[in-house]
């Protein structure tokens, strides 16, 4: 049977995650198995490049710094919509403008720490 992810996808399809634990459970393990999903190898020293984890530590740093924080789930996913929306395109445009860097210096550190 063919996985339904790799049918989306496309027959080459492999799975980059970042090593974090709970992509490393048994669960998703069996899981990836189960669908016959090779998962792509990663250091475990790896940096993220992914933009995208700088916005998730701005709506982070944002929520952190409300008069009134979230209490429950539903008002956590409020505060998050709303602060999405605030985010400025400017940084977000940046973040993507730096990958050229970001990967020059991953290169450079040979995959250790980086300043980004």
């Amino acid at each position: 049977m063919r996985s339904w992810i790799r049918g989306a996808v496309g027959p080459e399809f492999i799975l980059m995650d970042d090593n974090a634990r709970p992509h490393r459970a048994l669960l998703v393990d069996e899981f990836l198995e189960s669908e016959d999903i090779c998962r792509m190898d990663w250091p475990a020293r790896s940096p993220d490049l992914n933009p995208i984890e700088h916005v998730w530590d701005a709506l982070g740093r944002t929520i952190a710094t409300l008069n009134t924080r979230p209490r429950t789930t539903q008002e956590m996913k409020t505060a998050l919509l709303n602060e999405w929306d605030q985010l400025p395109q400017k940084m977000i445009n940046c973040l993507i403008s730096s990958m050229k860097s970001r990967c020059k210096a991953c290169i450079s550190e040979r995959g250790d720490h980086t300043p980004y």
